[in-house]
């Protein structure tokens, strides 16, 4: 198992594809801790550089930095921001789960076929980015 994360945890997600801003939003509004510090990739002024980190691999798969510059890739991301939750919340289970020997292989197969589909899932417009889409003129 991973080393626990020192929080703040930085999570790195594509706000411009619809299922990683909904997930990434999902998790900035149960951290009621301030724990967890969203990141927008998709922003003209965010720098993969700064991290030591090409864009293109932040695109590949999630990303999530603690405090200490520790850096958690794919699953093991989700695993680290799951941490931020009780162990008594569906999240916190997760996370605990995630990492079992049987779990963890299944887990990492899922998210590598995830990934490879990502770029081919809705986008998400300027009009979607309160949460609530609107068809047409109003």
């Amino acid at each position: 198992m991973p080393v626990s994360p020192v929080f703040p945890l930085r999570i790195f997600y594509d706000g411009s594809c619809s299922v990683c801003a909904s997930e990434a939003e999902r998790y900035g509004r149960m951290d009621r801790d301030g724990r967890l510090i969203l990141v927008d990739i998709s922003t003209p002024d965010f720098i993969a550089a700064l991290f030591g980190i090409t864009l293109k691999e932040f695109m590949y798969q999630m990303h999530a930095i603690d405090r200490n510059g520790r850096v958690f890739r794919g699953v093991e991301a989700f695993w680290a921001i799951w941490q931020a939750f009780p162990a008594s919340t569906l999240l916190g289970l997760c996370g605990k789960l995630i990492m079992l020997p049987l779990v963890n292989p299944l887990a990492r197969f899922c998210y590598r076929m995830f990934a490879s589909i990502r770029g081919y899932l809705p986008k998400r417009h300027k009009e979607c980015s309160d949460g609530s889409c609107r068809i047409g003129k109003m």
